[in-house]
């Protein structure tokens, strides 16, 4: 007889401590006011799916300071499990500063420089029951830098010999790797112990990229890169490395669902809103997708669920603090003609 699982998500890698400008519109040189949020595309996760109804848990590293403390105190009054977050000792908690200039530029940075949470170590993983999960959630900045990059790759590979489903947030930040190959190059390697991958189409294209191109950042936004690549080999070549599905986010269109197996490709159309900020949007998405999935429903009213997060959030002005509810989105999407 199967063990119950007690965990149903474990998100790895990213937490930090996000400052959104107050002053929204103004351009970043105007911004004089900012408000606290925690972030970090698997901490916004856990606390997403912890919202919607299901077991959460994160494994990430957190400074020995006031900062991990702040990042600490929320996710426990979420109720996310942070059992397995350790206290990284000479280490600071990553920090994010944001602006918001509706309907097209977010620009933000990152301080990153040897955090805490790119300090998690193979140990740590150890330390996490990863059998008694149901599903591994990783990203790929988690594999951008030594020792989060092996510990990542090992919690993936140890998932998978579990028959624990891996979820992989393609998660790509120009900003946190040296050149596309090196960001194609790694994510690549874990690629055959994935499950679903979520991306979106500059995000497939960066993770399938062989050539010797760069990343094109506009106005900061260092999440949004334009990459010179055909979206559709991009996503026949991540496929054929061992995964089953990958969920194409397209912004207002929805998602596009593309299967390992088959050559349709199956459209879940979105919710459109009026955009205050779409940082963490996709984080939402995934939240309403994972929580779906383990759920049981079907990969499309999943994908639905995900698409009236992400729908949900950017009309928000921050990510983690401002996750839907499972009531929040049924009320949401019962408005705009359901799920199916």
């Amino acid at each position: 007889m199967e063990t119950e699982k007690k965990i149903d998500i474990l998100s790895m890698g990213r937490s930090s401590i996000d400052l959104y400008s107050n002053n929204i519109g103004s351009p970043f040189v105007d911004i004089n006011e900012f408000s606290a949020f925690v972030g970090g595309c698997p901490t916004n996760i856990s606390v997403g799916t912890r919202r919607l109804g299901i077991h959460s848990a994160l494994l990430t590293g957190v400074g020995d300071d006031p900062v991990g403390d702040f990042i600490l105190s929320f996710l426990n009054k979420e109720k996310v499990n942070t059992n397995y977050i350790s206290r990284k000792i000479g280490k600071r908690s990553s920090a994010v500063i944001l602006g918001i200039e509706p309907p097209d530029k977010f620009p933000l940075v990152y301080y990153r420089e040897d955090c805490a949470d790119i300090n998690i170590t193979i140990s740590d993983v150890k330390n996490t029951p990863l059998e008694e999960c149901k599903s591994l959630l990783i990203s790929g900045t988690g594999l951008s830098k030594e020792p989060s990059r092996s510990a990542t790759i090992f919690a993936a590979e140890q998932a998978s010999l579990m028959g624990v489903k891996v979820f992989l947030d393609i998660d790509f930040r120009a900003d946190q790797w040296p050149d596309l190959q090196t960001f194609g190059t790694t994510l690549r390697s874990v690629l055959s112990y994935v499950d679903i991958i979520i991306g979106t189409s500059e995000e497939v294209k960066a993770a399938a990229y062989t050539g010797g191109g760069e990343a094109k950042i506009e106005h900061s936004q260092v999440n949004e890169s334009k990459i010179e690549a055909d979206l559709d080999e991009s996503i026949k070549s991540i496929l054929s490395k061992g995964s089953k599905v990958l969920l194409l986010k397209s912004g207002t269109e929805g998602c596009y669902i593309h299967y390992s197996d088959s050559k349709s490709t199956v459209h879940a159309p979105g919710y459109p809103v009026e955009v205050i900020n779409t940082l963490g949007a996709g984080d939402a998405f995934a939240s309403g997708l994972i929580y779906g999935i383990l759920t049981g429903w079907s990969l499309y009213k999943s994908a639905r669920l995900g698409n009236a997060c992400g729908a949900i959030l950017v009309t928000k002005q921050g990510c983690a603090n401002f996750m839907p509810t499972l009531d929040e989105v049924m009320d949401f999407t019962k408005e705009k003609g359901g799920l199916d």
